[in-house]
């Protein structure tokens, strides 16, 4: 009977799907990766979620067919050690996008309300809230999705139909005909989106070339009452220079749901700040979305064990060379 290493907890339903499938599922004692390494020798799948998996513990894994992702960010796990020892990681792309993309809308409007803020006061009797201005409407203005894969596409459909924005795409990573066919109107670079936008969302993968990309240079050519949101990755942003930014009125506020590191440092000067929303890298927690991302690791572990291709490999070349059962496992 093939087995699954479950690194971090998964919804239940994933679980089922494997078991149903004649998987032995076996829960790690931990996610330290020392302890996944004197656990992972005997299996043939794992799951894993933000712990990733290092090069030490795939080392360990002599048996090790395929490698799930729950989720989108690929970042923690050695995808180069595991490419040389032909094993493929698959991942889930499409599973919390729609969770991710409300969840990128609820900070924006959380931002323009004052949402938090207004919560406070209530709890605090202080009616006299309402006289305290900064709040500002949405519909109607100009959003820049910075980013346009299926989280970028998915926000930009909610916010023009839901609110009538006038939505302003950049992505350099995606062909110029995908952008021209979506509808939206397409920035010529991330200067011009930052200019335009109210409200500008990012929607970037976390890689050398986009770190920091929002930074002290790039945050002055946003407008005054700019509201930047981020349900990507945290090294997107330079805290540090939107620290300032926000202190200093230069934008009218942030919503972040990552950072960079987590978790963040209690001592981080972003939770000094009345004019940003933070949540701990929940967007992609919905019941919904983790039932979908557990659901998918389990669908294309099944997939893999079976010989047949899964249909979000993160190294498609890895397929044909990949890790085959050993004759004392057939």
């Amino acid at each position: 009977m093939p087995k699954c290493l479950i690194l971090q907890p998964i919804h239940p339903a994933g679980v089922d799907v494997l078991k149903a499938a004649g998987i032995e599922v076996v829960h790690a004692s931990s996610a330290a990766m020392d302890v996944v390494a004197a656990e992972i020798g005997d299996a043939d799948a794992i799951i894993t979620r933000d712990a990733g998996i290092n090069a030490v513990a795939l080392d360990a894994a002599k048996r090790l067919k395929v490698i799930a992702n729950h989720g989108i960010g690929t970042n923690k796990i050695d995808l180069a050690r595991a490419k040389e020892l032909n094993i493929p990681t698959v991942f889930t792309p499409t599973a919390n996008a729609r969770s991710v993309a409300e969840h990128t809308l609820m900070l924006m409007l959380a931002v323009a309300k004052r949402t938090v803020a207004a919560d406070q006061a209530t709890r605090n009797n202080d009616w006299r809230f309402k006289y305290s201005g900064g709040m500002v409407e949405i519909s109607g203005k100009t959003m820049g999705i910075i980013g346009f894969g299926t989280i970028g596409r998915i926000t930009a459909e909610m916010a023009a139909a839901g609110f009538g924005m006038d939505v302003l795409v950049w992505s350099p990573s995606t062909p110029k005909e995908t952008l021209e066919a979506s509808g939206f109107r397409v920035a010529g670079s991330l200067e011009d989106v930052l200019r335009q936008s109210d409200v500008i969302s990012l929607h970037r993968p976390s890689r050398p070339d986009t770190r920091h990309m929002i930074n002290a240079t790039t945050l002055k050519l946003m407008k005054p009452g700019a509201i930047l949101v981020n349900t990507a990755r945290g090294s997107l942003i330079d805290e540090q220079a939107l620290y300032e930014a926000l202190r200093d009125g230069q934008i009218l506020g942030a919503g972040l749901d990552v950072y960079d590191p987590e978790p963040m440092s209690t001592d981080n000067p972003l939770l000094t700040l009345p004019n940003i929303v933070l949540a701990p890298h929940v967007a992609g927690s919905t019941e919904d979305a983790l039932r979908n991302a557990a659901t998918q690791c389990a669908e294309q572990i099944i997939d893999v064990l079976a010989g047949q291709r899964p249909p979000h490999i993160v190294d498609v070349s890895v397929w044909e060379t990949r890790r085959l059962p050993s004759a004392a496992e057939a």
